[in-house]
């Protein structure tokens, strides 16, 4: 591979965020396009999708002909209090569509018609439209030139700047013939000239389905959503004959009860409150997915990471800061730790691996060694696969490191013989979990650098969250057993896989998935896209090929291994928020119910006055003060259901005594206080 000079100053993105560009709860812009969108959303043909908030529109429009028919101040102002109930139902829904439709104006900005520049059979080139690109198309890059459809490398190597999608002023590398080949449409060459391959066909690229996932126009409601849907649709068929039975009862009982009063009742009695934040709140947990540069194919996908019991992480990148560090250098043979120093040092200072870099920062650390580069007429020897040594010559000298029995073949071959204490030596750091480095000049053996995977800091702390909350964690590495073993125990996983293979993987899966278990993975090469697809929750690297971002169901555009904790924390807050506000709505209408039943009965019937508890003016007051206050509480709840309630790592019955105690009793407490509150105020104004 050669070296790429990469550009100082990258060109920018539209967004210092890409597609995570996040705006407050409340930005204006937003703000201005939902309260428009609400009005838009008085469409019956849209309101029929959500069964609660269409039988609230048809009872406002039933009230308003009655307001109209027979005009009091009551009947208009149970009117208008029913009217703001829809259209803050719509409110909800269209500022968290509003997010997403924000995100994806950004996105759309950085789409643009391009020319291209496609391979014709014999060779030459031909300039055409991006729009005019086929399957399996070729197509030539070069510096400064906009890839103009999503792609696979072919041929050559190149500096690419995707701050457009994941908004990383840094650029990447893409490349032919491995994983991380695949580019996507709209990314700009820096340097170098690649060929292209197309894999996507017009208006179906990476950016397309970005643009739209983002925007909601294709998110599809989940399983739970649907049931919980169905659950509300039935509770208010439910109650629709008990209010309608209501009216012969007043007339039997000489109570006064007009239909503005039972289309009041019966709006306080559905639960109103989460049937209008129930798209809400599944938009907005897509919407916070985005917000940490995670693109979601479906809402189910989101909703699965909330219920996933078993983990799959990798270990390089994940659990460990990806490289190995020198940590330690073990001199044997009589020599002193700087006499190896000084030649572990010499031996990498023409070494640019992460690992030769880590061996020249520690020799200089500790013991103050100068060098900053290799001796004048020196040669570097790289490392070779049939060797497994690499070094440096300083005319007669020679200094290797590598592999233990590679270096001690070497050393034998000068005609000397290893120190008897360095079997010892290499065979504790191998079963400690490290890789050992021999290091010798010439004939004789200096001693033994330890390189170590570094577990990143605070992710023990994190498995231990996940291990509370229900969630074991297993990681897959390719090490050996026993290296697996010691790096498992110290980052504080509850299994792990060595030797990992793709066949192993699956099988790993398909074993957790067999006992019940919902499982996520992430995954960046084409050997994990059957495990990707295999897996509840897939997430596939941005930076990873085309297959296995086909395969998941979700796309990090960071490439971060370690966001799929952040992906399982969205989906348990999706799920918990949805739970805390069902909670407090169903809570909610168990008050009203106090509120409105003894305010119209109690005269008549003296005995119901013991439920009277509120001792509100009047009935009318009393059913006002309810359609008020259940319009009013939806307003208080639309930040709660767009910022999701917090989840804190804790077991199912914690979670629930949690949901109970707060939106339970407090979903019971908050009605009597606020429509005593609304009461009073009505009775200062003479309202009623």
């Amino acid at each position: 591979m050669t070296e790429i000079g990469l550009p100082a100053s990258p060109r920018p993105g539209p967004s210092a965020r890409g597609v995570a560009q996040h705006r407050g709860l409340f930005d204006r812009e937003i703000l201005r396009g939902a309260l428009l969108g609400s009005v838009r959303k008085l469409d019956p043909r849209l309101q029929a999708r959500n069964p609660v908030m269409f039988v609230v529109l048809i009872g406002t429009l039933i009230t308003l002909a009655e307001a109209i028919r027979q005009p009091t101040v009551f009947s208009w102002s149970i009117g208008v209090w029913l009217l703001l109930t829809v259209l803050f139902a719509n409110f909800a829904e269209a500022m968290a569509e509003g997010r997403g439709k924000a995100q994806a104006e950004t996105l759309r900005r950085t789409r643009s018609e391009t020319q291209a520049r496609r391979v014709l059979p014999d060779g030459s080139e031909e300039v055409v439209s991006s729009g005019a690109l086929g399957l399996g198309d070729t197509v030539v890059c070069e510096a400064g030139d906009v890839i103009p459809s999503d792609g696979d490398v072919v041929e050559g190597i190149a500096s690419v700047d995707e701050s457009a999608i994941t908004g990383e002023s840094a650029p990447v590398i893409r490349e032919s013939g491995g994983d991380r080949s695949a580019v996507t449409g709209g990314t700009r060459v820096l340097s170098d000239r690649i060929l292209v391959r197309i894999s996507a066909t017009p208006g179906n690229t990476f950016m397309d389905r970005m643009i739209a996932l983002v925007e909601g126009a294709d998110r599809q409601r989940t399983p739970n959503e649907i049931a919980l849907a169905i659950l509300l649709a039935a509770l208010t068929v439910v109650f629709l004959p008990v209010v309608v039975s209501l009216d012969p009862f007043a007339t039997y009982s000489h109570a006064a009860v007009s239909v503005v009063i039972l289309i009041a009742l019966l709006v306080c009695l559905i639960p109103t409150t989460i049937g209008a934040l129930l798209s809400a709140i599944g938009i907005a947990g897509m919407d916070r997915l985005v917000q940490r540069n995670v693109l979601a194919t479906s809402g189910r996908a989101v909703e699965a990471a909330g219920d996933v019991q078993t983990l799959l992480l990798d270990k390089t990148g994940t659990i460990t800061l990806g490289n190995r560090m020198a940590t330690a250098l073990v001199p044997v043979g009589g020599h002193t730790e700087r006499e190896l120093a000084a030649a572990a040092l010499l031996s990498s200072l023409a070494d640019e691996t992460p690992e030769g870099r880590s061996i020249v920062a520690l020799a200089r650390d500790r013991h103050e060694l100068a060098a900053t580069s290799a001796p004048a007429g020196s040669e570097f020897v790289p490392f070779s696969a049939s060797t497994r040594m690499s070094g440096l010559d300083v005319g007669a000298r020679r200094v290797r490191k590598g592999a233990a029995d590679a270096v001690r073949r070497w050393v034998e071959e000068h005609g000397q013989v290893v120190p008897p204490e360095l079997e010892e030596v290499v065979t504790r750091l191998a079963l400690a979990g490290s890789t050992p480095l021999v290091v010798a000049d010439g004939g004789d053996t200096l001693g033994v650098i330890e390189l170590k995977d570094v577990i990143k800091p605070g992710i023990r702390a994190r498995f231990e969250q996940l291990r509370a909350a229900g969630i074991r964690t297993v990681m897959i590495t390719g090490d050996n057993p026993l290296t697996a073993a010691t790096i498992a125990k110290e980052a504080g996983v509850d299994d792990f896989l060595a030797e990992a293979t793709p066949e192993t993987k699956m099988r790993l899966i398909r074993e957790e998935q067999a006992g019940g278990k919902l499982v996520a993975m992430t995954g960046d090469g084409t050997n994990d896209a059957p495990a990707l697809a295999q897996a509840d929750v897939g997430v596939a690297m941005n930076t990873g090929t085309n297959a296995a971002k086909e395969a998941g169901n979700m796309v990090d555009l960071d490439s971060s291994p370690t966001k799929l904790i952040d992906v399982v924390e969205v989906g348990k807050q999706l799920l918990i928020t949805r739970g805390a506000l069902t909670t407090f709505s169903i809570a909610n209408d168990v008050a009203k119910y106090f509120a409105i039943i003894p305010a119209l009965f109690a005269a008549t019937y003296p005995q119901l006055q013991a439920l009277n508890v509120m001792r509100l003016h009047s009935p009318q007051s009393a059913v006002l003060s309810a359609v008020i206050f259940n319009a009013l509480v939806i307003v208080a709840l639309i930040p709660l259901a767009l910022r999701g309630v917090r989840w804190r790592p804790s077991s199912a019955a914690v979670v629930l005594r949690r949901n109970l105690l707060i939106y339970g009793l407090g979903g019971l407490m908050t009605p009597f206080i606020g429509i005593k509150l609304i009461d009073l105020l009505l009775t200062t104004l003479h309202a009623y």
